[in-house]
């Protein structure tokens, strides 16, 4: 359930600022009878988001057996570097505000601003989409309540900023989502990497590195939180184990050294 949380509330968020940016900005310039064509584009992005969610079902279900693992191992290791694209993305923005801005400038015309903000909530939406996707192969429940939950708080920490005006630490909350979501990525890649070697794609090489469930076992409702949330296993293979901890490794030192 937090993982879904998580992920949804870092999505949701950046689908809010996004708004409120360009809405604050219409407001700026007295282009306030924009306001219904910004909400048509977030519905139609919503609505198409929600159309992919239904495709990738079909997809999803169209698969059994070997053809079911790798299609998992895929979904899994496609959320692992969407997420990491997104982390990286949103640190190379030096003020996300003035990207949009002189966006908004450049296209100024009803279409334009329409499609600036009918792309953007669309690829909020479909990366959600996989991840949520990516989520349920992993966890034993609780992905759309905590989906639902994190939805709730991104909307209401938006309607503070933006309508209420009232001033909150959100690069703070940037900074640690990006810490859990790196460990929650490295998790996914490596159970990514874990059904590709059960469809023998990927070689074993050593199938149980170690072997602590007798301490902490993985089936158990702790241990279930730790899989979904950091990718814990009890008894990785190697190959399993390497990818976690290089992914980990670099990933956490290409955000620290952006941030210092």
């Amino acid at each position: 359930m937090f993982e879904s949380f998580l992920v949804v509330f870092r999505e949701s968020l950046e689908a809010a600022l996004i708004v409120g940016i360009v809405c604050a900005f219409l407001k700026r310039n007295n282009l306030q009878k924009m306001y219904p064509l910004v909400l048509t584009s977030i519905a139609a992005a919503v609505g198409a988001s929600l159309f992919g969610a239904y495709l990738f079902s079909l997809l999803e279900n169209g698969f059994t057996g070997l053809a079911e693992q790798v299609f998992e191992g895929i979904t899994m290791i496609l959320a692992a570097l969407f997420l990491s694209y997104m982390i990286i993305w949103l640190y190379q923005q030096k003020n996300p505000k003035t990207s949009i801005e002189e966006k908004l400038l450049k296209n100024s015309s009803r279409a334009g601003l329409f499609f600036l903000v009918f792309f953007a909530i669309l690829r909020e939406g479909i990366e959600t989409v996989l991840f949520l996707n990516a989520i349920s192969f992993n966890t034993a429940g609780g992905t759309l309540w905590g989906a639902f939950a994190g939805l709730f708080i991104a909307l209401a920490i938006g309607y503070l900023l933006f309508v209420v005006e009232v001033k909150l630490p959100v690069k703070r909350f940037f900074q640690v989502s990006s810490v859990l979501l790196i460990l929650f990525a490295a998790g996914l890649l490596a159970h990514g990497i874990h059904e590709f070697q059960e469809a023998g794609i990927i070689p074993i090489a050593i199938e149980h590195l170690y072997d602590i469930n007798s301490i902490l076992d993985e089936n158990t409702q702790f241990g279930q939180i730790l899989k979904g949330v950091f990718g814990y296993n009890g008894n990785p293979s190697l190959i399993e184990t390497l990818s976690y901890l290089v992914y980990a490794t670099s990933a956490f030192w290409l955000f620290f050294r952006k941030e210092n």
